[in-house]
């Protein structure tokens, strides 16, 4: 048995139904800290179900979830991020007119005390606030490897830079748990690497990851575990030398072939 204090995240006996079709069943992961995980499976295979079950999008029907030590309730994204689950998603959403700063900025009051009325008051406490907020951004966009773009508006940045600004503005929120909803979506060979080597830094530097990624090969790079789903079942769990040669996995998602 793992000890617990070594686990960030642990999920158990998941089901989710729509309608009257079977989405999950008795679904789990557990995720060590300061590790990167990988969510992978065929199309149709629950993972984005699953992902968004996790990070308080779906109800679940069913299941126990708990977040380094603390039962946490799925039941609204913000109340998943209270807990410390920060998620990007398969589709950019930055604010498009915004600074690359002011974009941080945002996630970042999700952890600040001021409040908008402290804001439209002046309060000195508040404006020495925003400057310590402002400071953050800045550390956190040099951290993703785009600084120099702190002043570009959003939608004007490179699509490999846009993925960069949506992993710093959650990082500014603080998270225990990075979910990664196909970061490497869209992404040439050389984003790709580089992006490798962007979340193998966060997690060493003690934010664990979850990752869901199209890309078996990228996960099977990056990932210290991976559980694989199909058909809203688990198919293989573990290591991803160990995965990569499971006779069912190879069958289910590789069509017979070895990756």
């Amino acid at each position: 048995m793992m000890n617990q204090n070594n686990v960030m995240l642990s999920v158990k006996g998941v089901h989710k139904s729509f309608g009257g079709l079977k989405a999950l069943s008795d679904v789990g992961i557990e995720v060590k800290k300061n590790t990167v995980y990988g969510l992978i499976g065929p199309n149709g295979a629950g993972k984005t179900t699953f992902f968004n079950v996790i990070t308080g999008l779906y109800e679940p029907d069913q299941g126990e979830f708990i977040l380094d030590g603390k039962p946490y309730e799925p039941t609204a994204v913000h109340e998943v991020a209270k807990a410390g689950i920060a998620r990007t998603f398969q589709n950019i959403r930055l604010f498009g007119q915004m600074t690359a700063v002011e974009n941080v900025m945002v996630g970042r009051h999700v952890r600040t005390h001021g409040g908008v009325l402290g804001s439209i008051l002046g309060l000195k406490s508040v404006r020495d606030e925003e400057k310590a907020i402002r400071a953050r951004a800045m550390e956190l966009l040099d951290y993703v490897g785009v600084g120099k773009y702190h002043d570009y508006v959003a939608k004007n940045l490179s699509y490999g830079h846009q993925r960069r600004l949506e992993i710093a503005r959650a990082l500014a929120t603080e998270p225990k748990l990075l979910a990664l909803d196909e970061p490497a979506a869209g992404m040439n060979a050389t984003e790709k690497v580089e992006l490798t080597q962007l979340l193998r830094k966060i997690s060493n530097d003690g934010v664990t990851i979850l990752i869901i990624e199209h890309d078996v090969k990228l996960v099977m790079g990056l990932c210290d575990e991976m559980t694989v789903l199909d058909y809203g079942k688990i198919l293989a769990q573990g290591l991803p030398e160990n995965v990569r040669k499971d006779p069912k996995v190879i069958e289910a998602y590789l069509g017979g072939h070895h990756a």
